[in-house]
């Protein structure tokens, strides 16, 4: 096995860390404070063609894997912005997957090189209120009428539809009771986010102030028709292509901004001075800060295997689900260590670890919770009766 980065992976490092080193701790700090969308960064990010790593080269983009796209996102998340920086960009990995796989050529003419050039900015309407993860459950309904179909309905974190001006969006065309399946009758559409027909209300959050999460109300959203993905009623299957790419990327933002906060807390520990010696000498210290690096070293290696077989078109759902876990609970530990080295000072925004937590905790919570990742592992790994 060969674990180091060919040229080209250390030009996709090299490239996108001259773009993230420009935006300082001061940037994010200033956008965790005021909200405002890294309209900056996200333009930055676009001029240097880096939105269309994963896009087709025939519309403008890369036409590189998930793995040149972990390998970006890493690094994305390693410069201090945490999550707020991975994403203001991220959808445009995993979020268009759909149109890349499913949609005409004229489809993805229409729409692939707006995305990449940053003049579109999409959201991506899946999750209701009251579905959950279970999102065959879901109740926003497209109904079908001359030329398209008029949607109602409601959708609930809801990213970027305060500044996005396209939506990605889940609908059912047939009613859950009236399918063989409930995997039958959901259908993907992107389209204009029209404002005078969706009502879009901010969610205020422990993190990510910058990066807006909303409940969105859809009442009478003319689609027209040649903005529906694919088949009519096959919109659960086109989701599903997008799923291991976003838990294998969620994973490496998730290390990254681990990683960050704990160089944070080890340059501390050196600096640090008390009782005539650097905290970092005494083993209290340096054991937590020890082990959380062998935890991330451990969880990005389960990431990259995770890109590695997806884009050898392999089976890596376990291994996708795994490395979202693992990832996102180092991650996490990782920040709260840092704190906790910097004692009170970690408890002070200037430090920027407080923030680091608060950034990082949403990757325990989304796509998908830790429990239903250990079903997951539990019923297709090791065999065991399903428990829901």
């Amino acid at each position: 096995m060969d674990f180091s980065f060919n040229s080209d992976h250390e030009a996709i490092r090299e490239g996108v860390g001259a773009v993230v080193k420009d935006f300082t701790d001061d940037y994010w700090l200033q956008r965790d404070e005021d909200g405002v969308f890294p309209r900056e960064f996200h333009t930055a990010m676009a001029d240097a063609g880096w939105l269309g790593i994963t896009m087709p080269q025939e519309y403008g983009g890369a036409g590189l894997g998930v793995t040149e796209a972990a390998i970006m996102m890493h690094e994305v998340a390693s410069h201090g912005g945490g999550m707020t920086a991975a994403s203001t960009v991220h959808i445009n990995l995993f979020g268009p997957h759909p149109i890349v796989v499913f949609g005409s050529s004229e489809q993805k003419a229409r729409w692939i090189p707006r995305l990449i050039s940053g003049e579109d900015q999409c959201c991506f309407g899946v999750t209701e209120p009251d579905a959950g993860l279970n999102t065959t459950a879901i109740k926003t309904f497209a109904e079908r009428v001359p030329g398209g179909y008029i949607v109602r309905g409601q959708k609930v974190w809801t990213s970027t539809a305060q500044v996005a001006n396209k939506i990605m969006l889940l609908t059912r065309t047939t009613r859950l009771e009236d399918c063989k399946r409930p995997t039958d009758g959901i259908t993907v559409f992107y389209t204009d986010l029209d404002r005078g027909k969706i009502e879009v209300k901010r969610i205020p959050k422990m993190g990510r102030k910058a990066v807006d999460s909303n409940a969105i109300f859809i009442d009478d959203l003319f689609v027209p028709e040649e903005d529906r993905i694919g088949e009519e009623g096959k919109g659960f299957s086109y989701l599903l292509h997008s799923l291991n790419p976003e838990r294998i990327l969620i994973a490496v933002e998730a290390i990254a901004i681990g990683q960050d906060a704990l160089r944070r807390g080890t340059r501390y520990a050196k600096e640090r001075h008390v009782f005539g010696r650097p905290i970092g000498q005494n083993q209290g210290i340096q054991h937590p800060l020890a082990e959380r690096w062998m935890a991330l070293e451990a969880a990005y290696l389960m990431a990259m295997k995770a890109a590695w077989l997806y884009d050898n078109k392999k089976t890596c759902g376990a291994e996708a689900n795994t490395a979202k876990f693992l990832g996102a609970r180092a991650g996490y530990d990782a920040c709260l260590q840092s704190l906790m080295t910097h004692g009170g000072f970690g408890y002070a925004k200037e430090y920027h670890v407080e923030r680091l937590l608060r950034e990082v905790t949403v990757t325990r919570i989304a796509p998908i919770t830790e429990q239903l990742i250990m079903c997951f592992i539990a019923e297709k790994v090791l065999e065991l009766p399903a428990s829901y």
